[in-house]
Formats: structure tokens, sequence, C-alpha cells
């Protein structure tokens, strides 16, 4: 039960506002140290390369929200770190419509979560010198399609 009574002016709701989520100086700032720990790589610290392939057929309806992009190699620290790895290559957009409960970033929406669109292989563990990210493959910044335009 609210405190508000029927007919006061009390009614209006006040947890809304105009303002643009992520648009604001301090939500660009927090996003911008998101991605710089999303690749982040300790000195010394060993990291291991995965192989993302497509593994669903070329008609699956999968590739209807964002195209297959072949063989992508990643730096990552396991195999769950990788489909993060190749997803944060992607473009970020927020949905015109998506609320905050629904997740407005894409990278949930990235084709390299999903296990039955790609798989990942590791194909070397433990090696020095590396940083998180992609070593081969294209990752282009258009490939989530928003659903407005």
């Amino acid at each position: 039960m609210t405190n508000a009574r029927v007919g006061s002016p009390h009614n209006e709701g006040t947890s809304t506002t105009e303002n643009q989520f992520g648009r604001s100086v301090e939500s660009q700032a927090q996003i911008a140290d998101a991605e710089k720990i999303a690749t982040a790589t300790e000195v010394g610290e060993l990291l291991n390369i995965y192989r993302l392939e497509p593994v669903a057929p070329p008609n699956d309806f999968r590739w209807d929200q964002a195209p297959s992009l072949g063989t992508v190699v990643v730096a990552a620290r396991t195999a769950g770190d990788a489909r993060i790895v190749a997803a944060g290559a992607e473009l970020d957009f927020q949905e015109i419509d998506a609320l905050p409960a629904e997740d407005v970033s894409t990278r949930n929406a990235s084709a390299f979560r999903d296990e039955k669109a790609y798989t990942v292989i590791e194909v070397e563990h433990g090696r020095e010198g590396l940083q998180r990210g992609v070593l081969q493959g294209e990752v282009p910044v258009d490939l989530v399609r928003p659903t407005q335009v």
C-alpha cells in the first residue's frame, strides 16, 4: 500500500524523469571504466587462446539478429570469458524501448554468447604476454541489429 491518497497531488510518480539512460557524464564514465576492466590483463597473467566457431547451420534463425562472422580467435581467461571477450568487441547500443531490468546493453544479444550458435575450442593454455581481446577475425561494429531504427 502506498502513502499517497487517491486524488492527492502526491499521486504523480516521482521515480521517472526525462533523462535518457546512459547519457549522463557519470554514466559515460562508468561505461568507459567497464570497458577498460573487461579487457584488462594483469601483469604476468597467464591467458588461454580460444577459437570460437559457428556451429548453427547458415539458415538457422539465430543468424537473423546477428550474422555469423566465421571463426574468431581470442585471448581470455576461460571458455566463458572467451565468449564475453568476443561479445565485448561488438558495438554496444541501447535499445530505445528497453528497460534497465531488461538490460539495455546488447552484450547478452551477441551470437558469441549462444552455445548453439558458436562453440568455443581451447587452442593454447597458459600463455604469457597476451592481453584479453580478439586476436584473429573481424568483428564489425554494426553486427547486432537494433529492433528499432
